[in-house]
C-alpha cells in the first residue's frame, strides 16, 4: 500500500507517515495500530524480557544506583538524606539546560517528600526518564568507597 493511500484511509498526513517510516518521529502503539488496521492487520504485543543495551557510562550509573537501591530503607534514607540535600544544592547551582533542570527539580520533589518508592524506581529504571534522571543524581558520596570500587570492578569485567 502506498503512503498516499494509507494517508487517505487513516487520516494521517502522508509526510507524517513518511517521517514515522524513516524513524524521524516516534510512532506510538496507538498510531501503529491505527495504520495497521487500515491494511487489515492489528498490533500484537508480546511481552518478554530483553537485555537492556546501555553504553558504559549509563551502565555504570545504573549499577551504582542499583547497589544503592538494594540498601535503601527508611533507616538508611535518614542517614543519606542530609548528604543528598547538600548534593542537590550543589547540582542545582551548576546544572544547565533541559532535561537536567527539570530532572533536578524531580529529584528535589522525591527527596522532600521522602518518596522511597519513587526514588527506587528512578534508581533502577531503564526507561529514558530514569536514565536521564541519574545523569544529575544527588546520590553521590552515599556508597562507601569499597562498595563503589566493587561496582566499578563489575562494570570493568
Amino acid at each position: 500500500m502506498t503512503q498516499s493511500r494509507l494517508s487517505e484511509l487513516s487520516g494521517v498526513k502522508q509526510p507524517s507517515i513518511s517521517q514515522m517510516l524513516h524513524d524521524r518521529i516516534e510512532m506510538s502503539d496507538e498510531m501503529l495500530e491505527r495504520l495497521l488496521s487500515c491494511m487489515g492487520y492489528h498490533l500484537e504485543v508480546v511481552r518478554r524480557p530483553v537485555r537492556a543495551e546501555l553504553d558504559r557510562s549509563t551502565d555504570r550509573r545504573w549499577r551504582m544506583h542499583r547497589r544503592l537501591a538494594s540498601r535503601l530503607s527508611s533507616e538508611t534514607w535518614k542517614r543519606w538524606r542530609p548528604t543528598v540535600l547538600r548534593n542537590l544544592t550543589e547540582i542545582r547551582s551548576s546544572v544547565r539546560g533541559e532535561p537536567h533542570i527539570s530532572n533536578v527539580q524531580r529529584w528535589d520533589e522525591l527527596v522532600q517528600s521522602n518518596d522511597l518508592r519513587g526514588l527506587r524506581q528512578v534508581m533502577i529504571g531503564l526507561d529514558t526518564d530514569s536514565i536521564e534522571m541519574r545523569e544529575v543524581s544527588p546520590l553521590g558520596g552515599v556508597l562507601s568507597d569499597e562498595e563503589r570500587r566493587a561496582v566499578l570492578a563489575e562494570v570493568a569485567s
